[in-house]
Parts: structure tokens; sequence; C-alpha cells
């Protein structure tokens, strides 16, 4: 489900109660742990967290780097992480330390979807967001655009 929402807050506002708490328990761990220089905002119809344009202007489609994302599904909800995806090594040791915690592991290349905030260990999700500093996304970003060329 895209939004429309222009801010954070209305797309919050415009989520079904149940999906709406587990949106922001979720969004709270995201800011508490996110390193410094990455902004909040409404990207791509999805709480995005991402690189300011301003920081790296240089980027393949004119939009501002992806770091991670939040949103909200018909029947699921969504946790995007752009910095294991650009990482075998980081994924690897994410789905290891996720699968040793028990809970349900149901994932795409870039993404961790879950029905309930059950299926998320919290703790997890903080240290991978805390674990990138924009600097390393950003070389990690500027050697993988280099191979592509």
């Amino acid at each position: 489900m895209k939004s429309d929402a222009k801010t954070v807050d209305e797309y919050l506002a415009e989520l079904p109660e149940n999906h709406r708490d587990a949106i922001e328990t979720v969004r709270a761990v995201v800011l508490e742990n996110l390193p410094a220089g990455y902004e909040e905002t409404m990207n791509w119809g999805m709480i995005t967290y991402q690189v300011p344009l301003k920081s790296y202007p240089d980027t393949y489609n004119k939009q501002p780097l992806v770091y991670a994302q939040l949103a909200s599904q018909k029947n699921y909800m969504t946790l995007y992480l752009m910095g294991i995806y650009g990482s075998p090594d980081m994924a690897e040791k994410f789905e290891a330390a996720y699968r040793a915690t028990g809970k349900r592991y149901d994932v795409g290349k870039s993404c961790v979807r879950f029905r309930s905030l059950d299926d998320l260990p919290l703790p997890l999700i903080g240290e991978t967001i805390a674990s990138m500093p924009m600097d390393d996304f950003l070389s990690a970003a500027k050697a993988a655009r280099s191979t592509r060329k």
C-alpha cells in the first residue's frame, strides 16, 4: 500500500490501529539507533531514513540514497534495510542473529516482513540500524556504483 502522505504523522494517522502501534514502536527503535546524518522523511510512499541530497547529491536517479524504510502493507509490515542488502557478509550475520532469536524469519532481498511486533527482534533491529554510520554507507554505495559502470 503506497501512501500519498506528505509527513510521517500523516502516514501514521492513516494506518489501522494495530499496524500504527507496531510501526510507531519500530520507528522509535530506528530513531533511537539511527546514526548521525541520516534524515527521516516520507519518500517512495514510506517512512524513509535517507542520506540527504546535500550530503550526497550524485545519485544515479537524483533521489536521496535510502538507508532504511518502514512501511505498512495490507497483511503485514515491512522494514527495508538497505545497509545489509549491499553487504552479503552483513546480511549473513543478520540472518544468523535473527534465526538465533527463534522469531519468525520472513525476508526478501532487502526487507524484513512482520505481521506483529512478536515477529521482530527489536534489539537486533536497533543494532542493525546503528551498525552503519552514514560515511560507511556512502563508501559502500560508491563502491557498488563504481563496479556497475
